[in-house]
């Protein structure tokens, strides 16, 4: 018997807004016991020059609060003080995601619109609700995202649908929904493109990225065994998490879940198409290890995770495009969903060129022409941080060939967060 198709309200999903809330994010708690809160984040980015910082926006605040903290002077703290660590891992554990600035921290939960008759997914009518620099590249950095992921929310319910329309094998319904599919993906490059018109990568190097770094993967940049979060128990551990990236978007994800993408440790070779595993095989077979997509499922909100571990267990569109090659509509409409999907990743993989490649190499170069400045000193710069060698940790899918040439040429630089830098 097939499993049955998951319905989104169970998962708290929009069936309009998608990922995002479906309750527009509070601008502000209202019981006044938080008024210290609000009036510390309202004041952040002096605070941060200064060297001294209902669920949803008390994980967004106090994450904010935490990576000032520990960003916010001239190298980095170790320890996170209890009065912000107690409250953020009690929240964290209510809503089930890790105690750090994850995407949907800074992005998923951290907007407003300007005006509340207008759509979302316009980035002209979007607004941030909290940001460490007050810039409105950081602004504009995140809204991005938040226009891109209400702007695709609705493939998400036309996917489902495609998904029955699969079992019912009807192959007219699932060909007019890939239809749709392609051209929902090609508006979110275009909106993606978007990114250069009021983000500088140099401000955005230099000034936003390194807040948003995690304690994972950080001992060039002061923090070699991650961060302290203090709870008053005497028995407190060091904790390493990844900082934010895109490839915490649960909207990205199901895209190649369920178009059936698979993704496997870097190095692991695609199987011949005469020995790959039908969808049973697949879902009984044991996760691969070192799966980057799969550990930053970790960082997305825990029912997003688990729709995402659902609907893998029902995708069969690409089974069912592979059953009826003889359908060219059909086939034509699914490989214009892996071509527009191809474009979507080459544009990011584009931007991060732009924004994290070239701007560290700018470092490197520059750094090489006076080694006596930096000689006998304790690096904290996360610029050269980034440019720490890693284990391999990313993926392998069809499309992301530029992603991996682009990694090899890097030299093993990280994503936004400190993640791998590959195509989200």
């Amino acid at each position: 018997m097939l499993p049955p198709i998951p319905v989104l309200a169970d998962y708290g999903i929009s069936p309009t807004h998608g990922f995002l809330p479906d309750v527009l994010p509070l601008t502000r708690l209202p019981d006044p016991y938080y008024n210290k809160w609000e009036a510390i984040v309202a004041n952040l980015q002096g605070l941060i020059l200064s060297k001294r910082l209902q669920w949803r926006r008390a994980y967004m605040l106090l994450c904010f609060m935490a990576h000032g903290y520990i960003w916010g002077g001239d190298s980095p703290s170790e320890r996170l003080p209890a009065s912000i660590s107690v409250p953020l891992l009690k929240i964290s554990e209510h809503l089930e995601v890790p105690p750090v600035a994850t995407y949907a921290a800074v992005c998923l939960w951290n907007f407003k619109p300007l005006f509340m008759d207008e759509d979302i997914d316009n980035l002209e009518n979007l607004a941030t609700l909290c940001t460490f620099t007050g810039a409105l590249d950081e602004s504009w950095f995140y809204l991005v995202s938040v226009a891109m992921e209400a702007r695709g929310a609705p493939i998400i319910s036309l996917m489902l649908t495609a998904i029955a329309a699969a079992r019912e094998d009807d192959a007219a319904a699932v060909t007019r929904c890939l239809h749709t599919f392609a051209e929902r993906l090609d508006d979110l490059t275009t909106l993606l493109q978007r990114m250069h018109e009021s983000c500088d990568p140099h401000i955005f190097y230099h000034r936003i990225r390194p807040f948003l770094a995690g304690s994972k993967n950080m001992a060039e940049a002061g923090l070699p065994n991650g961060v302290l979060y203090e709870d008053n128990s005497g028995n407190e551990t060091y904790r390493q998490y990844a900082g934010g990236s895109n490839a915490q978007s649960s909207l990205i994800q199901f895209f190649d879940i369920v178009l059936g993408i698979e993704h496997r440790p870097t190095g692991d070779k695609k199987p011949h198409l005469s020995t790959t595993p039908s969808r049973s095989a697949r879902a009984a077979a044991p996760a691969p290890k070192h799966n980057f997509i799969m550990e930053m499922r970790r960082y997305m909100p825990g029912p997003h995770a688990r729709f995402l571990a659902d609907v893998q267990s029902v995708s069969n569109i690409r089974e069912y495009v592979e059953r009826n090659r003889q359908n060219i509509s059909l086939c034509a409409a699914y490989d214009a969903c892996l071509a527009m999907l191809r474009a979507l990743r080459d544009k990011h993989i584009a931007i991060v060129t732009r924004y994290i490649v070239i701007p560290s190499r700018e470092v490197a170069r520059a750094r090489s022409r006076s080694p006596e400045a930096t000689r006998g000193q304790k690096v904290v710069n996360l610029a050269t941080a980034s440019r720490k060698r890693m284990q391999p940790q990313g993926i392998a899918y069809d499309a992301r060939g530029a992603a991996e040439e682009q990694a090899k040429k890097s030299g093993g630089l990280k994503g936004t967060g400190g993640t791998a830098l590959i195509a989200f």
